[in-house]
């Protein structure tokens, strides 16, 4: 098994410290476990970009400048204006 030495913001290591007591583990199997269980999460649910991307470019007559431009557009198309009653 490999050694990695890492450095943790105080409070994280305490939670992981007091993890490991209550348990009666190791600091090393607590972060282990940890680290493989957002692994298999990360597995499960793909980064949002990844589960969208079929979708990126599928909506036909938009401007190709929209994301530099939305205020720009959303004005010309009347959004946020009162309509008449």
């Amino acid at each position: 098994m490999k050694t990695l030495t890492v450095r943790l913001p105080e409070p994280l290591a305490a939670d992981i410290e007091a993890e490991s007591r209550a348990r009666r583990i190791s600091k090393s199997d607590v972060v282990r476990e940890r680290l493989q269980t957002a692994r298999e999460s990360a597995r499960l649910h793909p980064a949002s970009f990844d589960a969208i991307a079929d979708l990126v470019g599928s909506v036909d007559g938009l401007p190709p400048d929209l994301s530099a431009r939305k205020q720009e557009f959303l004005r010309e198309a009347g959004y946020g204006r009162k309509r008449p009653r």
